[in-house]
């Protein structure tokens, strides 16, 4: 499994980050202007080498659902130009956990994992308010920097078009008319595509820096069928019809090679059957502790559990404590049917892998379930094939592609795996944006890019 190296905590990052503006500064003072940071927006100003744009470009497209390896499942020539002119991630892009569209997409904008930028769940209760977080738009749940805030605070331009979390209002950011369409799952995919392009059709003064733009599919038909279903297999051609979409437009406009394209995706997706084969039920740990229905925040494929105890019961820690070890000798006594395939966690005993401890708003006890299984309260009739994720982002089947195009990505150059955390980085490199304090490494963007004013044929 590759891991990726030099993850930092916000304030490390922060640290570096600080040292890294002294040295820049110092240079500046010797060297001419352009390498600096210029004093109104910290952009970093350098000679743009193309004629269409006069400056750097990235168009970020996340096909949700989109698991590694469904480009081989049927012709994706599209997706195939990008890679054989761009760079990959050879074995896909690692999710982060939980391996869900709402955390990883703002993983994804954000360079955070989900404990530090707090969406730690599509859906959550806040343990100290009780109030629910479900895909809402209050600023006070979205925390850390999207990069469209780093673009607006630093007066660059930036379209968001469906990207999870670019609705809310953060800093210089308002979601302005004409750049940030408010969700509506009905529009089709090719207006979506349209309306980005029609960007470049702006006076140059206003073409916008940064675009990121959201396709809900193949998630759509992955819940619905599975990731075997021959309708996902349509659906991920239809997908790479969208990317030919861009590429035409692109090219239309002149400034196909000009304009830095990332494709990836937000997480993979396995089959779920929900019958007693696949299943596990809180109701057969009852001979050892009984797990009240209040208690569960959410079932699978995390499961979270938050025990209510009355304030006058003290060691609550020791309390959460002894429900873990209870529900843990339950599941391997071997009289629990599947419950091999469920392990419980105090939150601060998880792997320190998931980076999945740091936040209040996690339940502090949380169950890692296995690949394509569900945790029930009790047995249902039910007898119904799907397809899900959310699981242990170290599974293959919960990894996504990652495709880069453009002047600072090698021509078919492949990758190591890495977490999707690095992004945020890598796109403020290619903007000449000050990063906001994040969990990416200061030093990833050198390994997947190329120094700028490089040729793209350097390898």
């Amino acid at each position: 499994m590759a891991k990726t190296k030099h993850v930092l905590s916000p304030k490390v990052s922060l640290i570096l980050f600080n040292i890294f503006i002294v040295a820049a500064t110092a240079a500046a003072s010797t060297t001419a202007g352009t390498n600096g940071f210029d004093s109104q927006s910290f952009k970093i100003s350098r000679p743009w080498p193309f004629k269409k744009l006069n400056k750097p470009v990235v168009l970020m497209i996340s096909c949700d659902g989109f698991r590694f390896g469904y480009q081989f499942k049927t012709d994706t020539p599209n997706i195939d130009l990008l890679i054989s002119r761009g760079t990959e991630a050879k074995h896909g892009l690692i999710s982060v956990f939980p391996t869900m569209t709402f955390p990883n997409h703002y993983s994804i904008a954000t360079g955070l994992y989900p404990a530090y930028h707090g969406i730690i769940m599509n859906k959550f209760t806040d343990p100290v308010t009780g109030e629910v977080f479900n895909k809402g738009l209050q600023p006070k749940w979205w925390l850390g920097e999207p990069l469209w805030v780093t673009a607006a605070n630093q007066g660059l331009k930036a379209v968001t078009y469906f990207w999870p979390g670019s609705e809310v209002p953060k800093g210089s950011w308002t979601c302005p008319e004409g750049y940030c369409p408010h969700f509506n799952l009905s529009i089709p995919l090719e207006e979506r595509v349209d309306s980005v392009l029609s960007h470049f059709d702006r006076p140059e003064d206003e073409i916008p820096d940064l675009l990121m733009l959201y396709f809900d599919e193949p998630d759509q038909s992955g819940h619905n069928y599975g990731p075997d279903d021959p309708r996902v297999t349509i659906a991920v051609s239809r997908v790479d019809k969208m990317i030919g979409r861009v590429i035409k437009g692109l090219k239309k406009r002149e400034i196909f090679d000009e304009v830095h394209v990332i494709v990836l995706g937000d997480h993979g997706m396995v089959t779920n059957c929900e019958c007693d084969e696949k299943a596990i039920y809180i109701d057969d740990l009852a001979d050892w502790i009984k797990i009240p229905s209040a208690w569960i925040q959410s079932y699978s494929p995390v499961l979270a559990i938050s025990p209510q105890w009355d304030k006058n019961v003290e060691n609550q820690g020791e309390k959460n404590a002894e429900v873990v070890a209870k529900m843990n000798e339950a599941l391997s006594s071997g009289k629990v049917k599947n419950g091999e395939f469920l392990k419980v966690y105090l939150k601060e005993k998880l792997p320190e892998r998931l980076h999945y401890s740091e936040s209040y708003r996690i339940p502090p006890i949380i169950g890692m379930v296995g690949e394509g299984l569900i945790v029930r309260k009790n047995r249902t009739n039910a007898q119904v094939c799907y397809g899900d994720h959310g699981y242990d982002n170290q599974l293959f089947s919960m990894r996504t592609i990652f495709v880069g195009h453009g002047s600072r990505f090698s021509r078919g150059k492949k990758v190591p795996s890495f977490e999707n955390v690095q992004i945020y980085n890598v796109v403020a490199e290619i903007l000449g944006l000050r990063p906001a304090p994040n969990n990416g490494s200061s030093l990833f963007p050198r390994s997947i890019l190329l120094p700028f004013g490089a040729t793209r044929d350097l390898k």
